[in-house]
């Protein structure tokens, strides 16, 4: 009977998908009633799937189809499945800052080599840099080949209101860098100066005597293996946060917002398509990179990040994955933290996009010059917002108020921008993943022969 259930999956979800577009078409009537039984069927029958595969992110992936249809369906009950996200993402939150501090003190200090970890830092970032100015243009030819802000009409009135944000300048950039404060730093989940701290401290821990650097080292092996099973508590809770995110969102955009604004986040998505195919792909082949073992390992990471739109949350099983497939804890330890400042990929070519739309929202004409410097200064004052979900419009706001361009536009985004959100998202994680592999491929020290485990069972 097992082995029958995916095949009756399969045909329930092609029988409910039919009959939905033929009544949505309207060659055929059905009753409403009629409609939501045949889709809970076909849910149903996914459900029993879920529980032939039984893993993890068989299950994040049934609740997310579970959710949306929730959110359909039963919108009032959906908006209220929001505090079940938020805790979700809270549990996550509380691993992050010991789960980098350790693991970098661990994966600096262990080794005493730092003439490695600078090796490591100079390779990232010039990885990073070079990726992310990819990003970065495919996102400006994209918008300027769709031109999906050209002809909106600017509302009467905006109801929408955001933080207010002031300009930035060069030196609150770098400042915000460097923490005053460690604690006040991680309970305000500032990722890159967590980071900073680490490094140093790593570092300052390798250069004391043996006696003294021992104690603090293995404080340091045994926290990260503490957060690790840490995780692995939190993710049994992963499906039903997961599922109360996407239930959430649609119950209270509704399926219909996807027909708005449809040009600009079709933009969207086939530049971060493109970007994946033509930028991410070709780097993954040229490095050898196992593709389907990778592919698998990223799954669950990616499927987190799209349906809470914070790449935080996936962080702690993105570093799991990696070190499974034969990625080394020091170096997984010391790029991911750092690509989650460093290398949004996705972010950056939304921000790229979206900055140009504005201003053809606005019937501001602007040069190809104009639209690098704004560009580029985003690509700075994005860095370290990978772990809030929807802090890119407020970069983005804030950009808008350093060049003068109008605000009702970014308005009109944020009706649409969790959708957004999940891509971009998704892209950041599978970038930083990705470039885990290359820098543990060039520096000669991943293994080919690691048995990639199957993520847990529930």
């Amino acid at each position: 009977m097992n082995k029958r259930i995916p095949l009756i999956t399969l045909i329930a979800i092609f029988i409910a998908a039919l009959v939905t577009s033929l009544n949505h078409y309207q060659i055929v009537a059905i009753p409403e009633m009629g409609l939501l039984i045949i889709r809970w069927l076909a849910i149903a029958s996914l459900i029993a799937y879920g529980f032939t595969k039984n893993t993890l992110t068989a299950w994040i992936l049934i609740s997310m189809v579970v959710g949306a249809e929730i959110g359909h369906d039963f919108p009032a009950i959906a908006v209220n499945l929001q505090a079940l996200s938020k805790i979700f993402l809270k549990m996550i939150k509380t691993i992050v800052a010991p789960l980098l501090f350790a693991t970098l003190v661990f994966g600096i200090a262990g080794h005493s080599d730092l003439k490695q970890v600078g090796r490591m830092g100079w390779k990232s970032l010039v990885y990073f840099e070079v990726v992310t100015t990819l990003a970065l243009f495919i996102g400006l030819l994209a918008i300027n080949i769709s031109k999906a802000g050209v002809g909106i009409i600017p509302p009467p009135v905006v109801n929408e209101t955001l933080q207010a944000v002031p300009p930035q300048t060069a030196t609150d950039i770098i400042l915000h860098i460097f923490p005053e404060n460690i604690a006040k730093s991680i309970a305000e989940g500032q990722v890159l100066q967590v980071v900073v701290f680490s490094i140093i401290f790593g570092i300052a821990l390798a250069m004391v005597k043996e006696e003294k650097r021992r104690p603090m080292l293995k404080a340091a092996e045994s926290l990260s293996e503490v957060m690790f099973k840490f995780t692995n508590i939190v993710m049994y809770f992963a499906p039903i946060g997961v599922g109360a995110a996407i239930a959430f969102t649609v119950g209270h955009m509704g399926l219909g917002i996807l027909v708005n604004l449809f040009q600009l986040l079709a933009t969207l998505y086939v530049a971060l398509i493109a970007f994946i195919l033509l930028v991410l792909l070709p780097i993954a082949l040229s490095f050898k990179v196992p593709i389907k073992k990778f592919l698998q390992a990223v799954a669950e990471p990616i499927s987190i990040a799209f349906a809470t739109t914070s790449s935080e949350a996936a962080l702690p099983r993105a570093m799991e994955a990696m070190e499974r497939i034969g990625v080394p804890r020091k170096i997984v330890a010391f790029v991911i933290p750092t690509g989650y400042s460093f290398n949004l990929d996705g972010t950056t070519l939304y921000l790229a996009l979206a900055a140009v739309f504005v201003a053809q929202a606005a019937g501001i004409e602007m040069s190809i010059g104009d639209q690098l410097v704004i560009v580029f200064t985003l690509m700075l004052t994005s860095k370290g917002v990978a772990g809030v979900p929807r802090a890119s419009l407020v970069i983005l706001l804030g950009t808008a108020a350093s060049f003068n361009l109008p605000v009702w536009p970014i308005f009109i985004i944020l009706g649409i921008d969790e959708l957004m959100d999940m891509a971009r998202t998704s892209v950041n994680v599978l970038g930083n993943c990705l470039a885990t592999v290359v820098i543990a491929k060039w520096e000669g020290e991943f293994d080919e022969n690691a048995n990639h485990i199957e993520l847990e069972e529930l």
